[in-house]
C-alpha cells in the first residue's frame, strides 16, 4: 500500500473529494470563491449559508457549481435563520453533497436530508453532543477541540478526538489545531477519517478577507495570545485580541448589553427577520439553555461584529475568530498550495514512519 492510497479514507468517497481535507463554513468568509478554490484543489468546501443573504444564496450555490464543473461541496445552515427552510429546500433541489450545522435540526429535518442522499455533518465540541447528533440522524460528525477558533470547548483535540472515535460508529472528522501534513497524519492515527480547518483556509489568498484584517492575523506570532473570551456572546469564543475586545473588557455589563442589543437589531433588519421570528428564537434559546436573556441577545449580535472584520475590513471594530494555529502561519498562499502542501507533507511523514518501522524490523 502506498502513502497516496493511505490518504484516501472512506470520508473521501462519502463526500466525493480527492483528499480528506475539509474547509469549514466560516461566516462571511466561506463564499463561492473560497469553496470553489478548496474544491478544485481536491478538498471539500462548505458554503457559509448562515451569513449569505437570502436573495443571494442560490446564486452562490450555482456559482460554485459553475466554477468547479459540478464537483461536490457542502452548505452550512442554522435552524434559527429566517430563511432556514429556504436553505433546506435548496440543499435538496441542488443535490448538495453535505450539510453542516450546530444544534437545531430535529429528526424530521435530518431525515428529509438523509432521504435526499445528503450527508449530515454537524460540528460538536463534546462527546455527549456527538452522541446526541448521531441519535438525531447525523451520519458524520466533526469534532472541534479547544484549540479551534470561534465557539469552542475546553477539551483539547488530542483528548476529545480519541474519546469520540472510541464511542461512536460513524466517520469522525477532526478540527481544532490542524494546519499541515503532520496534523493530518496524527488525526488519521487517532482514528479520524479526515481533518477540517477554518483558520488555515481563512489565511489564504483565496479567502477574500480584507487585507487589513489578514494583516492582523499574520502579526500574531504567539499562540497563547489567541485567547478565549466570553464577552461577545456569553459563550467561550477563541479570538485574536483587539481594540474592540479591550473596550468590552472595560465596559459595564449594562453597556455590553446595550451594545449587543443595538447590534442584534441591526442583524434583525439586515436578515429581514420578523419580530415574531426574533421572539421565537429568543424563547427557544432560553428553553434550550440556562443562559440569560442578555447572553441570548449577545449571541444575535455576533454576526455583525464578524462582518466588520471579515467584510468591511475594520479589524479594530469587530471580532476576529481564530484558532491557535494562526500563530504558526506566516504567509498567505492559495488553497491549492495549502492542500498540496498538506498532502505532500503527510505522504513524506508516512514514508518516514514506514522506513523507520522497516529498519526496526530488520534489526529485530
Amino acid at each position: 500500500m502506498t502513502a497516496e492510497v493511505s490518504l484516501r479514507t472512506p470520508l473521501c468517497d462519502l463526500l466525493g473529494c480527492r483528499y480528506p481535507i475539509v474547509q469549514t463554513a466560516m461566516g462571511w468568509v466561506a463564499g463561492s470563491n473560497l469553496v470553489a478554490a478548496t474544491t478544485n484543489a481536491g478538498g471539500f468546501g462548505f458554503l457559509a449559508g448562515a451569513t449569505i443573504a437570502a436573495d443571494r444564496i442560490e446564486a452562490e450555490i450555482l456559482r460554485v457549481k459553475a466554477l468547479t464543473g459540478e464537483k461536490p461541496f457542502g452548505l452550512n445552515f442554522h435552524m434559527f435563520q429566517p430563511n432556514a427552510q429556504q436553505l433546506l429546500d435548496l440543499a435538496v433541489k441542488h443535490r448538495i453533497r453535505a450539510v453542516s450545522y450546530g444544534r437545531g435540526p430535529d429528526k424530521k429535518v435530518i431525515g428529509r436530508l438523509r432521504d435526499a442522499g445528503i450527508v449530515c455533518m454537524p460540528t460538536v465540541g463534546a462527546l455527549k453532543h456527538a452522541q446526541k447528533a448521531i441519535e438525531m440522524g447525523a451520519n458524520v460528525v466533526t469534532i472541534q477541540g479547544g484549540e479551534g477558533g470561534g465557539h469552542t470547548g475546553s477539551v483539547p483535540t488530542t483528548v476529545l478526538l480519541p474519546q469520540v472515535v472510541d464511542a461512536v460508529r460513524v466517520p469522525v472528522v477532526a478540527a481544532g489545531g490542524f494546519y499541515d501534513g503532520r496534523g493530518l497524519v496524527a488525526a488519521l492515527a487517532f482514528g479520524a477519517q479526515g481533518i477540517a480547518m477554518g483558520t488555515r483556509f481563512l489565511m489564504t489568498s483565496d479567502s477574500g478577507v480584507p487585507a487589513a484584517t489578514l494583516e492582523r492575523y499574520l502579526k500574531v506570532r504567539d499562540a497563547e495570545k489567541i485567547q478565549i473570551s466570553f464577552l461577545v456572546d456569553g459563550m467561550p469564543q477563541r479570538m485574536i485580541p483587539n481594540e474592540y475586545l479591550t473596550m468590552l473588557e472595560k465596559a459595564s455589563p449594562l453597556k455590553r448589553l446595550r451594545i449587543a442589543l443595538d447590534l442584534a437589531l441591526r442583524w434583525k433588519a439586515q436578515t429581514g427577520m420578523t419580530t415574531t421570528h426574533a421572539l421565537k428564537v429568543l424563547w427557544q434559546g432560553l428553553r434550550e439553555d440556562t443562559s440569560s436573556v442578555a447572553q441570548t441577545v449577545m449571541a444575535s449580535s455576533a454576526p455583525m461584529l464578524l462582518q466588520r472584520s471579515m467584510v468591511d475590513g475594520q479589524p479594530a471594530e469587530g471580532v476576529m475568530s481564530s484558532g491557535q494555529v494562526a500563530a504558526l502561519i506566516g504567509e498567505l498562499v492559495s488553497c491549492r498550495d495549502v492542500i498540496e502542501g498538506i498532502v505532500g507533507d503527510a505522504r513524506a511523514r508516512i514514508d518516514d514512519l514506514t522506513r523507520t518501522r522497516f529498519v526496526e524490523n530488520a534489526h529485530a
